[in-house]
């Protein structure tokens, strides 16, 4: 029967059907996926709730998508207990039945004597048992109060990332299986309220800001480019694409409100250090120049190789920078981001300190170096869970 002329028989529309057969069910304006996520359109806030019964499936049993979901051969489907049913009705033996399923006549006997209700095997009910024995819900590990959810708390307000959190537990405790947690739990602790085991409030520790997963966007346009004569990364010596000598830096500006303030933003290629450089009252050529020269000299002879930067007009005085630091500036290409790969990264990380459309210039120096020293701090992936402070020792050590 067509799907509407069957809604119009049961006197429900026809969108409601459909969400029937997907097992999808409603509740107080919101809608109930087969898993147990109740959502809100309204307000945007995900819950998990138990399943929600689908009408098909009887009063509490699990909903028509789990009756008919297919998760492994080895378990009966539906249509398989039906003619179980009908071919036990009709006396075939359960060798002769197991033959027409393809499958043992132990598995056939098991089905019926464990299924059957006063000795009568009927498919439907044996299916519903059989859904709902699936089930095994249990409280999420940080939903439960502990040493598990306090140092992840902990940890998410460093700001620290689900990942890093993650990684860090098998450090600080590699003999306590119980302190173990994935990456995916913490975000859903975050994002699931009804995991929320974790304060709402935590949330605001991701990168993002956000408390609602989104998908990626595409990347915004570049800001524009000058054209004096530049010396191009294709020049740029072998040695600073493999990471293995350090001293070899790229750099960029984060700005403010308005483009009237702006923050200066160094780091090393090969150990990820970040050098913070303070620009409250504007960017320009001159202004990141008179920076960026007292912020190279900071620096031991040895770190200060070469100067890789995006093509942005505020380096139109690359020259003067070279001949005061003797640090050669090389430009990228238009639009590659990734030739400064390690440097959009970390802006991306300074954005959770520094937001999009605040005034850069109430930040003072100490503010700057409060925050390069909690980046420099940062176990990293990309360092083999090393801190940026740790791998520069180390280079700086072996060198």
């Amino acid at each position: 029967m067509p799907r509407r002329r069957a809604a119009a028989q049961a006197g429900v529309h026809e969108r409601t059907a459909r969400d029937w057969d997907h097992g999808i069910g409603k509740s107080n304006g919101a809608r109930v996926l087969p898993d147990g996520r109740r959502i809100d359109y309204t307000t945007g806030v995900i819950t998990i709730v138990s399943p929600f019964p689908s009408p098909l499936a009887g009063v509490g049993g699990p909903s028509l998508a789990a009756l008919e979901a297919r998760l492994h051969p080895r378990f009966l489907t539906l249509a398989e207990r039906e003619q179980i049913a009908d071919r036990h009705r009709r006396g075939e033996s359960l060798r002769a039945i197991g033959r027409a399923l393809g499958r043992a006549a132990s598995t056939v006997k098991r089905e019926i004597d464990a299924r059957s209700i006063a000795g009568d095997y009927r498919p439907h009910a044996a299916q519903r048992a059989w859904a709902t024995s699936r089930a095994r819900p249990k409280t999420a590990k940080l939903a439960q109060a502990g040493p598990l959810r306090e140092y992840v708390a902990a940890k998410l307000a460093l700001r620290w990332s689900p990942e890093q959190i993650c990684h860090a537990l098998i450090v600080d405790f590699p003999d306590d299986e119980g302190m173990r947690v994935s990456t995916k739990t913490v975000y859903q602790a975050l994002y699931v309220q009804a995991r929320g085991g974790l304060r709402r409030e935590v949330a605001t520790a991701l990168r993002t800001g956000r408390t609602r997963r989104k998908p990626h966007r595409s990347l915004q346009a570049r800001t524009p480019r000058f054209v004096e004569e530049m010396v191009m990364i294709s020049q740029r010596p072998a040695e600073v694409a493999d990471r293995a000598v350090p001293g070899h830096w790229e750099g960029d500006l984060i700005v403010g409100t308005g483009s009237r303030s702006a923050i200066v933003t160094l780091v090393e290629r090969a150990s990820r250090y970040v050098l913070l450089g303070h620009l409250p009252g504007g960017h320009s050529a001159e202004e990141v120049r008179d920076v960026l020269v007292p912020l190279i000299a900071t620096l031991p002879a040895h770190l200060r190789a070469s100067l890789t930067w995006d093509q942005g007009c505020e380096m139109a005085a690359h020259r003067q920078f070279s001949v005061a630091t003797g640090v050669p500036v090389y430009f990228c290409d238009p639009h590659p981001p990734w030739q400064r790969g390690s440097n959009e990264n970390t802006n991306g990380l300074l954005r959770q300190y520094f937001p999009k459309g605040s005034d850069l210039s109430v930040h003072s120096r100490a503010d700057l170096e409060h925050v390069a020293q909690q980046l420099n701090a940062r176990p990293r992936k990309t360092l083999g869970w090393a801190s940026p402070a740790e791998r520069l020792r180390d280079l700086l050590t072996a060198t």
